[in-house]
């Protein structure tokens, strides 16, 4: 086995070289349609892992998802009973930001971007049953017929994109989960928001201090995503 380059000394090889341009390139697509219809899905997917997130740490420490929403707008809620709320609270903003992370990392390889899409699309259908509105619903159903049409063409065809895919999403969702904390918890200071109701039982910052220290750590998780793909394909 191989000892991983922490170091990346040589940087870098072909496939580190097509994985930053790839990303360059997703990134600035993202840029110039981040306007547009055509990135609401991908937008809605991310409201849809942030607000898994929060079921996730509801699950986790001993509590119950009693539904969930994602809205046309772009926002969403859970709804929960018991639990950790301090962990849960978190959960979205970062959960997000860390599911980015594990996306663009599993976009590295065909097996792990197989993993990655059957996960999602296994997520996607469990939430389809505890899904409060028709719009997460077609989220989910959407997806999932998606994620399928780019299994069977990587598995059938000479079309092999499911890792660009993946990788994609990762991208999108990376982006778009620091956006997010910016624009709902900095820019904005949403009153209703995550990082306010923290701020209530965590007083030693304003809710929009809460904002910087969680857009802080997303950062950090799309440099780590970065890094540690390059790490892999050392």
């Amino acid at each position: 086995m191989n000892t991983p380059n922490w170091e990346l000394r040589s940087c870098c090889n072909r496939n580190q070289n097509t994985f930053l341009i790839t990303i360059g390139i997703f990134t600035v697509v993202i840029l110039v349609l981040w306007r547009t219809f055509l990135l609401t899905p991908f937008k809605l997917i991310t409201v849809f892992l942030h607000e898994a997130s929060h079921a996730v740490a509801c699950k986790l420490t001993c509590g119950d998802v009693e539904g969930m929403e994602v809205n046309a707008n772009e926002g969403g809620s859970t709804t929960t009973r018991g639990g950790i709320y301090w962990l849960i609270l978190p959960a979205g903003y970062l959960g997000s930001s860390f599911w980015g992370m594990a996306l663009i990392l599993a976009s590295t390889n065909l097996l792990t971007a197989r993993i990655a899409a059957a996960g999602l699309g296994l997520a996607l259908f469990i939430v389809l049953f505890i899904a409060k509105n028709w719009t997460l619903r077609g989220l989910c159903i959407g997806f999932i017929v998606f994620l399928a049409i780019i299994w069977v063409l990587q598995e059938l065809t000479t079309v092999k994109i499911l890792r660009y895919v993946i990788l994609f999403i990762g991208v999108m969702n990376s982006l778009f989960s620091v956006y997010d904390i910016y624009d709902d918890l900095i820019s904005r200071r949403v009153h209703s928001s995550d990082a306010e109701k923290f701020a209530e039982i965590c007083p030693c910052c304003t809710g929009c201090g809460w904002g910087v220290i969680w857009g802080m750590i997303s950062f950090a998780f799309l440099c780590a995503s970065l890094y540690l793909g390059l790490v892999i394909l050392s």
